[in-house]
């Protein structure tokens, strides 16, 4: 969304969010996919440059609506990766110099598993098992056993 509203202009920002995001509330991947190529459309002829990078990120931008709708909400947007790799940055940041490789694969490890624990327990959980299950062809999902 950055990088297209960056060519809209200062005062078409909010008219090309507001096209944008009608895509984003389509119910199926197909819609949001005919909604998509209809925004682009209409501002090709007065904005060609942001028809074009919607062209090139139509697939992904729209990755997420292959998903169940579920889901959608915690996948749409790179806030949580964008929130744990700061976290990650900071925590090697006063560190300083590692010793070698593997410390730094321990210390990266480390958070992520514990980040994964947060996401596990959480109220509001970040994906269940049981809202992942339909996606697998496994019948059986359980967790996966962590070794050291």
């Amino acid at each position: 969304m950055r990088n297209a509203l960056a060519h809209a202009g200062r005062q078409g920002r909010r008219v090309v969010a507001a096209f944008i995001g009608t895509a984003f509330v389509q119910d199926d991947a197909e819609a949001a996919r005919v909604q998509w190529r209809q925004v682009a459309d209409q501002l090709r002829p007065k904005v060609p440059k942001l028809a074009a990078v919607m062209d090139s990120a139509e697939t992904d931008v729209l990755a997420f609506m292959s998903f169940p709708k579920d889901h959608r909400a915690k996948i749409h947007s790179i806030n949580t990766l964008e929130r744990l790799n700061g976290e990650i940055k900071r925590r090697t940041d006063v560190v300083g110099i590692f010793p070698n490789e593997d410390a730094i694969t321990r210390l990266i490890g480390a958070l992520l598993l514990e980040q994964n624990d947060e996401w596990a327990v959480q109220r509001g959980r970040y994906m269940s098992l049981e809202t992942i299950a339909p996606l697998s062809d496994d019948p059986i999902i359980k967790l996966p056993a962590v070794t050291a």
